[in-house]
């Protein structure tokens, strides 16, 4: 298991950006990684991802020093043992409302002694056949993982200050669009009232001891976050292929 760049990023105080992505190439994570990506979340919720796919992606993140994460669809702990197996090396969570589903997930990231994960001869821990021991390994494993709930819903947010005394959570992610239709507003983030709970939300978060990421489509959004303290951002692979794909499209003619 590599050491995670990202996590030793965010503790150095510095912001890491990155992208969400359904796709299954493998050649898109190297793409992302050439561009100097600090990660690449593969989305196992939205996209149609087996264990195998997770495995090369993961592969092709590692050779170019992107540091591999996904979403994963429920907390579904079998499921979540498979992506950690194949290296991924941090979980954000979607649909995540209370402490015990929250609890779970840290469970299902961390050997013993602080969760349950399960070890063996898998690809994460170098097939048991790499310069550690175990002992190291899992310690090292349990040091370099990360645990992101995802806050989409205003069950979330009621519950966030208990959320964050969990042990063993790193940080949180919010999802804007889904908040906003938690709220009752089905055209997306941009009014007022979720403004004012997505700048509550982030100061629940910082005011615990915890940091917080969420999404910018472009420079200037990710600069607004950064000033609201957030340690990580991300765009997606599609929107960056679609800001990229209209601004050449402007000299086309009719």
């Amino acid at each position: 298991m590599k050491e995670n760049q990202l996590k030793k990023r965010i503790e150095s105080g510095k912001v890491g950006f990155g992208v969400i992505s359904p796709t299954i190439d493998p050649t898109i994570c190297e793409y992302i990684g050439l561009l100097g990506m600090d990660f690449y979340m593969i989305d196992g919720e939205h996209g149609a991802i087996t264990a195998s796919d997770v495995t090369n992606m993961v592969r092709a993140c590692e050779l170019r020093n992107t540091t591999p994460l996904a979403r994963i669809r429920s907390v579904d702990t079998k499921l979540i043992l498979q992506y950690m197996d194949a290296g991924i090396m941090g979980v954000m969570m979607p649909t995540i409302d209370n402490a015990d589903d929250v609890k779970t997930l840290v469970e299902a990231i961390k050997y013993p002694p602080f969760g349950k994960r399960g070890l063996g001869p898998v690809r994460a821990a170098d097939y048991m056949q790499g310069p550690m021991s175990q002992e190291e390994y899992v310690s090292f494993a349990n040091e370099q993982t990360l645990v992101m709930p995802q806050i989409e819903t205003m069950e979330c947010v009621k519950n966030l200050p208990e959320l964050c005394k969990i042990d063993g959570v790193d940080g949180f992610i919010i999802g804007p669009r889904d908040l906003a239709m938690s709220m009752g507003f089905y055209d997306g983030p941009g009014h007022y009232e979720v403004k004012k709970v997505l700048d509550e939300i982030f100061a629940t978060i910082l005011d615990s001891g915890k940091w917080f990421g969420t999404v910018a489509g472009n420079a200037a959004g990710a600069e607004a976050l950064i000033e609201k303290g957030a340690s990580m951002v991300m765009n997606s692979v599609q929107g960056l292929i679609k800001t990229s794909g209209n601004a050449f499209l402007q000299a086309r003619k009719e």
